[in-house]
């Protein structure tokens, strides 16, 4: 796996679980909960399309 593609699963990782967390203490509709979301799926996209 190449260093960049290394980086992206570690970030996604990083955001899947501040995403769990901040769900639980804030709720799912919280912006912070949302911004969360919105990153990994940004993260998780990148990782399919340049990562395969």
């Amino acid at each position: 796996m190449c260093h960049y593609c290394h980086g992206l699963r570690k970030k996604i990782q990083f955001y899947r679980k501040a995403l769990i967390e901040t769900g639980i203490k804030k709720g799912l509709k919280h912006p912070e909960t949302i911004k969360h979301s919105q990153t990994l799926d940004e993260l998780i996209f990148s990782f399919q399309s340049k990562c395969k």
